[in-house]
């Protein structure tokens, strides 16, 4: 299973300033825990960063490992978020993942966290 130990963070060139940082990944892949076949999707990753922000490469890696993954859609995306979340400490993260038609059905899941106020 991907670890967030992978991630890796550098600091936030401006901390005192709120802006957003959106990185797209669209060659997600991972696998249907039921039938073993691969799922095909796109992960938007969306921030306001605290005092770091999420090194490119680390982020590719660990999206990465879940390809061999027998996890659910919501699952996934789920996931991500709580990883991203703990070990970037955001003030705002939205993970969205797209997945590619199966069956008929295309869907969407989308996960969300903001500091409490």
């Amino acid at each position: 299973m991907s670890s967030r130990d992978q991630l890796e963070v550098f600091p936030n060139p401006r901390e005192d300033r709120e802006f957003t940082i959106e990185h797209v990944h669209p060659e997600f892949t991972s696998m249907c825990p039921k039938t073993g076949q691969p799922d095909f999707g796109e992960v938007t990753l969306r921030y306001t960063p605290g005092a770091v922000c999420v090194e490119l490469k680390s982020l590719k890696l660990y999206l990465n490992a879940y390809r061999n993954e027998g996890i659910y859609y919501e699952a996934v995306t789920n996931q991500i978020l709580d990883d991203l979340v703990a070990v970037l400490q955001p003030r705002r993260m939205t993970v969205v993942t797209r997945w590619r038609p199966r069956g008929g059905l295309h869907s969407v899941i989308t996960a969300e966290y903001a500091v409490a106020s």
